[in-house]
């Protein structure tokens, strides 16, 4: 089968040893595959709580230690284009299968979904996960409430019109005015010209609180909505998709 970037991946059997470098992902592995399969994680592959702390960390989503990995020896690497270096990713595809994910929207994260129990042999608990996104996802331009989604401060970053987060904003009810690509920087006249009716202010990268919230507003020359949301629930993909539907909708619906 071929990875969501177009690379061919063989695996010589069902693994059993299993390495995720994407914290959305290795929360997905303990939803399709028993906890003795997951051989590996990242130290910011933080959920589930209760059964993470179990597994061995090899470094950080951009800074894997390799020889840690090869101790291991993976039957599988589970990796994401965007979250981990090409140049790392690269050194491991040389020994190891390595499945390259690119979610960037609802459509994307089924399949991904889909391509990690393949994988696996994890199709059963993958079916119920991806039913219940699809019952939750709805895709109307109707009645949408414009928003930015700042994701950093200093400088302030927004969630470009191209992410998995700007996806996840458009079924709840949002819409993103943020046109550009990726995670652009933003300025305060910038969000002034804009005038977004909410500006939602998230928990990560950048742990936003309520004293953003009051800078904002004294650096603002008009008065929008300002939240702080759960970032978990907007940009982790996977087992979270569904329930982050229903928090963006139930979000959308307080305002």
């Amino acid at each position: 089968m071929q990875d969501q970037i177009g690379r061919h991946i063989t695996l010589k059997g069902s693994p059993d040893k299993i390495v995720s470098l994407v914290p959305s992902i290795t929360e997905l592995l303990f939803d399709l595959v028993p906890m003795n399969r997951i051989a590996g994680r990242t130290k910011f592959c933080i959920h589930p709580q209760e059964k993470i702390i179990d597994i061995p960390k090899v470094g950080g989503t951009k800074t894997i230690d390799l020889s840690k990995i090869k101790n291991i020896s993976p039957d599988l690497i589970l990796a994401n284009l965007e979250e981990n270096t090409k140049e790392q990713i690269e050194e491991l595809y040389k020994d190891y299968p390595v499945y390259i994910s690119n979610v960037k929207d609802i459509k994307s994260c089924i399949s991904m979904i889909n391509d990690v129990a393949r994988l696996t042999n994890a199709t059963q608990p993958a079916t119920k996960i991806i039913k219940e996104i699809e019952q939750e996802f709805t895709l109307s331009k109707a009645g949408k409430i414009s928003c930015i989604y700042l994701i950093w401060n200093k400088p302030y970053m927004c969630a470009g019109n191209d992410t998995y987060i700007s996806a996840m904003l458009s079924a709840a009810g949002f819409q993103n005015l943020l046109q550009e690509s990726r995670y652009p920087e933003i300025t305060i006249d910038q969000i002034n010209t804009l005038q977004p009716e909410v500006i939602l202010l998230s928990s990560e990268p950048f742990p936003f609180k309520d004293k953003h919230i009051d800078i904002l507003k004294s650096n603002l020359s008009y008065a929008p909505i300002i939240k702080l949301v759960d970032g978990e629930m907007f940009s982790w993909y996977g087992s979270r998709t569904a329930p982050g539907l229903r928090y963006g909708k139930q979000l959308r619906k307080s305002i």
